[in-house]
């Protein structure tokens, strides 16, 4: 069954220095019927503008994963970590028993748009762990690419969770397929352009799709887009 979130249904907020949507309930925003999604917990479209940023703060039992789609962000925490990533990068936080970090726009010009994304752990209670690395964003095109799973590799960030993420561009009239394993769940976050689901459900940005039980997946291209899918328990 596909359920289609529209981008007007997410929990829209600007403070001045920071603006964006949040598709489950976080922090003021709170709906008993939107608090999760097998589990992820958290969805967050962030535009961070430039010299501003989320002060130290903690986290425990959580994976925090950060996606940045444009301009530069910039993590620092107490396991001793200072990263700065682009598009391209990918930030995990395992915080575990706790970790305490910060997350700022370096920049003195250009806002950093990203994606924050929050899932609960195969298990509490571990250390808590930090972890980086890179996918060519060449390798987006006419694919649905892994960029972060339970099994890493050189492009492809470890999370403690049973799950993937994948990020993937189509042209207009491209089609991209997804067959996932029996007994899954997919998150489908449109981030440009338009896709048409299983030839039914239009997206466009800002809509996701929660789909409960997968099954195959075809996403159409009804223009240039850049998508992100989850592979989820």
């Amino acid at each position: 069954m596909i359920t289609v979130y529209s981008a007007e249904s997410a929990h829209r907020f600007d403070h001045g220095w920071l603006k964006g949507s949040h598709l489950f309930s976080f922090g003021d925003f709170y709906d008993p019927d939107n608090t999760a999604f097998g589990p992820m917990r958290v969805c967050n479209d962030d535009t961070i503008f430039p010299g501003r940023g989320f002060g130290a703060h903690p986290h425990s039992d959580m994976e925090i994963v950060s996606i940045v789609l444009s301009g530069v962000l910039r993590h620092e925490d107490n396991l001793g970590n200072v990263v700065e990533t682009s598009f391209g990068g990918i930030q995990r936080m395992s915080a575990g028993t706790g970790a305490i970090h910060t997350e700022h726009n370096p920049s003195d010009s250009e806002p950093v748009r990203l994606l924050q994304l929050w899932f609960m752990p195969r298990t509490r209670g571990t250390a808590p762990s930090y972890a980086t690395g890179r996918f060519d964003p060449a390798k987006l095109a006419g694919r649905l690419l892994p960029v972060v799973a339970a099994e890493p590799s050189a492009e492809i960030v470890d999370i403690a969770q049973d799950m993937t993420i994948y990020l993937g561009r189509a042209q207009a009239g491209e089609r991209l397929e997804f067959r996932p394993e029996p007994g899954r769940r997919i998150f489908v976050y449109l981030i440009e352009g338009q896709i048409t689901l299983n030839g039914e459900s239009v997206l466009k940005p800002g809509d996701s799709a929660r789909i409960d039980p997968a099954g195959h997946l075809e996403l159409s291209a009804g223009e240039d887009m850049l998508v992100m899918l989850i592979d989820l328990p």
